[in-house]
């Protein structure tokens, strides 16, 4: 409800509770509202926060890179190496999400488990195994895309496009690779 206040301002009229089922009416300025809401606040931990991003994320990047070097020394050829510690960075994002370890270290991470490979297994396995409860189908079946489907179609989407327009190009003649 809007109502007029000093210096003809539009207020909002807000309903202050006094106990025993009793109400109190009174005005309050839009500058008045914003300086209870910035003092109620939670102050932002911007900095501590991306701090704490940067170095989880880098630790699960040095992870991955500690599994490429252990498949190398293992004799395994760079590709294949390549291959298998993504394979392993999926399988230990899922596994944590299962048991519950990654939604603990995403709360202190924030970011830095979103952005490496780890962080879209967690995407994809996390409303899997949420709804695995209402079955096969109905629930792991139609829940594992609700995050990745959009992803995998925008993929496989433009995947097609580009292809095409390679495609297009190669037949005027045009070698872009």
């Amino acid at each position: 409800m809007q109502a007029r206040c000093a210096n003809n301002l539009k207020c909002d009229l807000i309903s202050g509770s006094l106990g025993k089922g009793a109400q109190q009416r009174y005005m309050i300025s839009p500058k008045e509202y914003d300086k209870i809401v910035t003092k109620n606040s939670p102050k932002s931990k911007c900095f501590v926060n991306s701090i704490k991003a940067f170095l989880i994320g880098g630790a699960i990047c040095a992870l991955g890179q500690g599994f490429l070097d252990m498949y190398s020394a293992f004799g395994v050829d760079e590709k294949q190496a390549k291959t298998l510690t993504s394979v392993t960075l999926i399988f230990l994002g899922i596994l944590f999400t299962a048991i519950g370890v990654y939604d603990k270290i995403a709360k202190h991470a924030g970011a830095g488990t979103l952005v490496p490979i780890t962080g879209f297994a967690n995407a994809v396995s996390s409303p899997a195994i949420e709804f695995k409860s209402e079955g096969y189908v109905a629930g792991l079946g139609a829940k594992l895309f609700i995050i990745a489907g959009p992803v995998i179609v925008y993929g496989v989407t433009a995947s097609v496009v580009y292809g095409a327009v390679l495609w297009v190009l190669h037949m005027f003649g045009i070698t872009l690779f």
